[in-house]
């Protein structure tokens, strides 16, 4: 049951990873893109950022968020399914 346990703990950890990278990864890209700008530009508003990420992270999420949502769903079925052969 321990095993069981450390088990669904490792696969949960994994799955909040995978599924946090896709608007994290297009935040920090789209933050990087910005910063050259900035910096080239010299153009020095801390606003500025907060539009461009916002958008890159909602369109990851309509991109990304189908797969997201079917991990999370066989994460859940599997848990599920396994719950009661474990006890």
């Amino acid at each position: 049951m321990e095993e069981f346990i450390l088990q669904i703990a490792r696969e949960g950890l994994l799955l909040v990873l995978v599924a946090s990278a896709p608007p994290l990864l297009a935040s920090m890209g789209v933050g990087l893109i910005v910063a050259v700008l900035q910096a080239t530009t010299q153009i020095q508003e801390q606003t500025l950022t907060f539009v461009p990420k916002l958008v890159a992270v909602f369109l990851s999420l309509i991109i990304a968020g189908p797969w997201i949502g079917a991990q999370l769903l066989r994460f859940t079925y599997t848990l599920f399914s396994e719950f009661g052969v474990a006890f």
